[in-house]
């Protein structure tokens, strides 16, 4: 059965423009995510690929060429048609975790729920559902501070799947945890793939990239095929 298209990237590229110099980042990206895909993007530090996962994720946008997200030319929309598909559309997981310091766990994991308008039950449901799957059921009430590294970012991705979304970005997932830590979070992402999501991995580590199914090799702003 032919897969259904969620991404597709054509010719993008960008530039960063100073009054001195123009910064060629990305060079004419083109490539395509079909759903279920389980892709890693691997290149070394100053390759573009966070700036393409920030393109992906619609933290950014192309200078030029064209990004199709279900179908949807993203070229075409304002900011708030943007902010509100990326809410309903995406869940990001960064290396550094990104929890609000002062928050508590479930506090951190409910955020997007509450700007997608999900009702207050609803959200207390889902979110402890998720976080006893995540085996942080005894960790609701801790702050970023007392949980681990691997915690926190089990934190970061209960919050990621908040709202159901069909596509996770993952940006160096494991870039600060140890090995074990690293592990365990690589085995949450493959069973979340297993489960329906899309995953799309940034990573520079060669060892992260085999957990993927398809990997992506970006060097100097190009896909190397």
């Amino acid at each position: 059965m032919k897969k259904r298209e969620i991404i597709r990237l054509l010719n993008v590229k960008k530039q960063y423009k100073t009054d001195v110099v123009t910064t060629h980042v990305l060079n004419g990206i083109s490539f395509r995510v079909n759903k279920n895909d389980f892709i890693a993007i691997i290149g070394p530090s100053g390759s573009g690929k966070s700036t393409l996962m920030n393109i992906i994720g619609l933290l950014d946008s192309a200078t030029s060429g064209k990004y199709f997200l279900n179908g949807i030319d993203t070229s075409k929309f304002g900011e708030d048609e943007l902010a509100e598909l990326r809410n309903k559309t995406i869940g990001f997981v960064f290396q550094s975790f990104n929890l609000l310091p002062r928050a508590t766990t479930f506090e951190n994991v409910i955020l997007p729920s509450i700007y997608a308008g999900i009702s207050r039950n609803e959200r207390l449901r889902k979110a402890t559902e998720i976080l006893k799957t995540l085996g942080l059921g005894d960790k609701l009430n801790n702050r970023p501070n007392q949980l681990s590294g691997g915690q926190q970012q089990r934190v970061a991705i209960a919050r990621a799947l908040m709202n159901d979304p069909e596509l996770i970005l993952a940006d160096e997932p494991t870039g600060n945890l140890d090995t074990k830590s690293g592990q365990d979070v690589m085995k949450i992402l493959k069973n979340l793939n297993r489960e329906g999501k899309t995953i799309i991995l940034i990573t520079h580590e060669t060892e992260i990239a085999k957990h993927a199914r398809i990997i992506v090799r970006i060097t100097d702003g190009k896909i190397l095929r």
